[in-house]
């Protein structure tokens, strides 16, 4: 027992979030691993800084980018592309917030729930930018419209640019 008056630590256990008072042996109660995080020094040489460890976190991002794109493109919520898929909901908010990676099941049933390529869902953003442009200017409505928003100044841009949000966003609301 701890005397009167000494102040006692209380941690939580990164890996079974048990809440506690500091153990004499720095051990989880639950789980007895270390309660303290093991400190790796990382040696860096030269000009490899990429390591797989960083790929992955940087496709974990596109895959997390690419897959709110698309679902909001498609008019989805994560609720109904959890139903496609056939996952619980919580698992695409994961997905979209980085806090979980798809496996290669999860991304084929994602990019089949998508109506994509699952190569789509590992592009980085530049890419599908580069494709949204490509797609957007082989709309014949928008290529008509190209040589009149080209003579137009700023302040008529802007009105314009307005005016086709609020009628996309209008009809998105009565649909």
């Amino acid at each position: 027992m701890a005397p009167v008056g000494e102040a006692r630590e209380v941690l939580r256990c990164d890996h079974c979030a048990l809440v506690q008072f500091r153990t004499l042996s720095s051990n989880c109660r639950r789980c007895r691993k270390p309660l303290d995080p093991v400190e790796v020094e990382t040696v860096i040489s030269g000009p490899a800084l990429v390591t797989e460890e960083t790929t992955a976190a940087n496709s974990g991002v596109k895959v997390a980018n690419a897959v709110k794109d698309l679902r909001r493109r498609n008019g989805l919520s994560q609720r109904e592309l959890a139903a496609r898929m056939g996952v619980p909901r919580t698992y695409i908010s994961k997905i979209e917030n980085e806090k979980a990676t798809p496996t290669l099941g999860s991304l084929d049933r994602l990019a089949r729930a998508l109506d994509v390529h699952v190569s789509v869902l590992l592009r980085d953003d530049r890419a599908r930018m580069d494709e949204e442009v490509t797609s957007l200017m082989n709309d014949p409505f928008l290529v008509e419209l190209l040589p009149f928003v080209r003579r137009m100044d700023q302040l008529q841009r802007s009105i314009f640019l307005n005016q086709a949000r609020e009628l996309s966003v209008g009809r998105r609301r009565s649909a």
